[in-house]
């Protein structure tokens, strides 16, 4: 697959009673999983996790799904978005100042349910939302 940059990023859940809940970060009026640049040599994975605890604080991630990863199509100007997906106890979201731009890189959080994450993401997340789902409710 031909892309310029990848960004990789995880799609964040946890459990509340019998449905899963999923971490939605909004910058400007898009929603979003938390992700980022994959560094030079940096493993997409490590990518994705130090993506999350560097916009979210949360560093208990439990990739009980396995490995597995969705891309995105190309968007802006060649670039790719891989998705792994893990579950946190961590309910508690905090959204610290990226130290390169002086503020926090979101405006909000939410945790939201899977229709809930349907309507607030745009077209390119949302196969990424479907395919965390059925992921998520193939394995108990």
């Amino acid at each position: 697959m031909k892309y310029r940059t990848l960004s990789a990023g995880v799609v964040v859940v946890r459990r509340q009673g019998d449905e899963y809940l999923f971490l939605l970060l909004r910058a400007y009026k898009y929603w979003d999983f938390p992700k980022g640049i994959v560094e030079s040599g940096e493993d997409p994975l490590d990518a994705a996790r130090r993506e999350v605890k560097e916009e979210t604080t949360i560093s208990d991630l439990d990739f009980k799904w396995g490995f597995e990863f969705m891309d995105t199509g190309p968007y802006n100007r060649g670039k790719i978005a891989r998705y792994y997906i893990a579950e946190t106890r961590q309910d508690d979201v905090k959204l610290p100042v990226n130290p390169e731009i002086g503020k926090p890189e979101h405006d909000e959080y939410r945790w939201v349910t899977y229709e809930e994450a349907l309507k607030l993401v745009g077209e390119r997340v949302k196969p990424v939302v479907k395919w965390a789902r059925q992921t998520i409710t193939q394995v108990p």
